[in-house]
């Protein structure tokens, strides 16, 4: 195989077009066979076999510096610089980062593995590089045109155009960013990609200027600008040449000899420049190429018993009793739970493209109009428009419901997509109301309670399977919910990590200590019925998968200190994620190295009783 013969650039640039059309399909078995083993990106890293290895030829990384945006799509470049023996461990504890990883190797410039941001980091490097203490490296970014929803995206290239600066574009348009593309440049994009009539007149264009003979040499250096001529005729004027970017393409990004002329040409002209490359998402796979949605971007569902089918099945439900509940997305609507909806409520649905912050604060605006928005997220996205959550939302106090999923320790896809930042944030904006389901059954219940409540609120649950639990074992209201009853130990455990709590209160018995368990359900505002119990008790331990500075351990710390002034007061111990960043891997197992298992709590519970106390019997 030819595939094996490669690990490093240089083998790829030796390679004649045959052998590399023959290595791409290798390529592709090869990431078909990992991320069926191990999980992770599938449809966008089939998609750009070609353009990474056109890149690899023309640029010399990592003396070149070569960005992704999004990171997903890095599977290529990692096989490319080296790192094909690692995939045996794709995504594993210890093993391959599913996103480009500093830590991995000199050609990962930045970790990306968030959305839309790498213009802007092309336009920090490109000054530095151009600056006297610069090494004048070349600075390629690659961009999916799903990225170019986001914001971020815009404010990089307008700044890009407006400094001149020598960065090239890739912009890698598929149509798709986790789902179809969203965005009027999306369409615009299409209309190109779609255009026969451009298409072919380019394409005349070109085979006349190449058939001229003795000044076909000299057109052929106007081609560019002719093609920008034809493509105004038929098209709005450029986008981005309005912005001071010059823009080149649309090319076919699965032939590499053609990429290698565009991108070579490109680093040929100062300043910003667009190539402009069209890719199939999920290219060379049948599954991937047949699925409408996503085009097997990830291998990840919504499985049956989740908490995010728990959420599809509650959304629908109450949007068919109540026609002002609207659901929104940030181009994740498989993912996130919402494809019934948009298929059940298409009016009423609205998929705004990598934009968190503009869904946010549209929420807000529909919110004030009358609606009821329900605003479905990843928690690691949700942080991008904390602004908007606390001054558009919180400030206005608008009845927005925010469904905030991949909470606490997510796992596969690292530090980046753990969710631990949501419950120290949110519990921090004023007149926001927080939930935290333990089962599948409090969730809809959860849910229909946000709905009626005259500020915002935020249900947030894991990404792990959810328990089904009978009507005896569900709450109501914002009331918490006392499990079981002790004398000794009072634990608290936020959301998922109730069900550990149990497990550990049936290993205290084992000990002669007695524990009560609380499930607080609502972690903002608590009840003071769990604040008022938990202080009669001599030791505490809470128990959250967010981090534990500031989160709803500190938050119930401190009321129970309030209640009992004037006596001695519990010990409290908060048990949660630490203030640092965590390498993929098994959520269970990640959860139990931080001692948040059932092992974990009861080893701390245990710490807090004194050893005189367990001498003198059971408590």
């Amino acid at each position: 195989m030819i595939l094996e013969t490669v690990s490093s650039p240089d083998d790829v640039r030796r390679l004649s077009y045959d052998d590399l059309n023959t290595l791409s399909v290798e390529i592709r078995q090869f990431i078909v066979d990992a991320v069926i083993r191990h999980g992770g990106h599938l449809g966008s890293n089939l998609g750009v076999v070609e353009l990474t290895l056109a890149l690899h030829r023309v640029f010399d990384s990592p003396r070149d510096i070569i960005l992704w945006d999004t990171g997903h799509q890095a599977y290529v470049h990692k096989i490319v610089t080296g790192r094909r023996p690692d995939f045996v461990d794709l995504r594993q504890a210890g093993g391959l980062s599913g996103y480009p990883s500093r830590t991995e190797s000199p050609h990962d410039w930045i970790e990306n593995s968030h959305a839309s941001t790498v213009l802007s980091w092309a336009h920090g490097l490109a000054t530095a590089q151009e600056s006297e203490l610069g090494e004048h490296r070349r600075i390629v970014a690659v961009i999916g045109d799903g990225s170019m929803t986001g914001g971020m995206a815009f404010e990089g290239l307008n700044n890009l155009g407006h400094s001149g600066r020598n960065v090239i574009i890739v912009l890698n348009d598929n149509g798709r960013s986790y789902a179809p593309t969203v965005s009027r440049l999306g369409d615009t994009l299409a209309r190109i990609r779609n255009n026969p009539t451009y298409m072919k007149r380019q394409a005349r264009l070109e085979r006349l200027l190449q058939d001229l003979p003795v000044v076909g040499g000299q057109l052929g250096r106007g081609v560019e600008a002719t093609k920008a001529a034809v493509r105004e005729m038929w098209e709005p004027p450029a986008f981005f040449e309005t912005l001071g970017v010059r823009y080149t393409g649309p090319f076919d990004g699965h032939d590499i000899e053609g990429l290698e002329k565009a991108l070579r040409n490109a680093a040929e002209l100062p300043g910003p420049h667009v190539v402009h490359v069209l890719t199939q998402k999920g290219r060379g796979y049948a599954p991937a190429e047949n699925d409408p949605v996503k085009r097997l971007h990830d291998t990840s569902e919504a499985k049956p018993g989740s908490y995010t089918a728990a959420f599809t099945e509650a959304v629908l439900d109450l949007a068919e009793q109540h026609p002002e509940v609207v659901a929104i997305t940030a181009a994740m609507p498989d993912s996130t739970g919402l494809l019934a909806f948009g298929e059940r409520f298409p009016d009423r649905f609205f998929d705004v493209g990598i934009a968190e912050q503009h869904a946010v604060t549209s929420a807000a605006g529909m919110a004030m109009g009358g609606l009821r928005p329900v605003v479905a997220i990843y928690s690691t996205f949700l942080t991008r428009a904390f602004d908007q959550l606390v001054y558009d939302v919180g400030l206005h106090r608008q009845p927005v419901v925010f469904a905030i999923d991949r909470a606490g320790i997510t796992g596969d896809d690292g530090p980046s997509h753990h969710g631990v930042l949501d419950l120290v944030l949110l519990t921090k904006i004023p007149g926001m109301t927080v939930f935290a389901p333990s089962s599948y059954q409090e969730l809809g219940v959860m849910l229909r309670t946000a709905h009626v409540l005259e500020g915002p609120a935020a249900i947030r649950w894991p990404k792990t399977s959810a328990r089904h639990v009978g009507p005896d074992e569900v709450g109501h209201d914002l009331r918490a919910r006392k499990v079981r009853s002790g004398d000794a130990v009072c634990l608290v455990g936020v959301g998922k990590m109730l069900e550990a709590c149990e497990h550990a209160a049936a290993k205290l018995d084992e000990e002669g200590v007695q524990a009560t368990v609380w499930d607080p359900r609502v972690v903002l505002p608590l009840d003071p019925a769990l604040v008022d119990d938990a202080s009669r008790h001599p030791y505490v331990v809470v128990v959250e998968d967010g981090l534990v500075e500031g989160g709803v351990g500190s938050h119930l710390a401190q009321q129970v200190a309030e209640h009992t002034v004037g006596s001695p007061g519990p010990k409290v111990r908060c048990l949660g994620v630490p203030a640092a960043y965590l390498a993929h891997g098994k959520p269970d197992d990640i959860l139990a190295d931080l001692g948040l298992d059932a092992a974990g709590i009861t080893a701390s519970a245990l710490s807090l009783v004194s050893a005189e106390r367990l001498d003198s019997g059971p408590l």
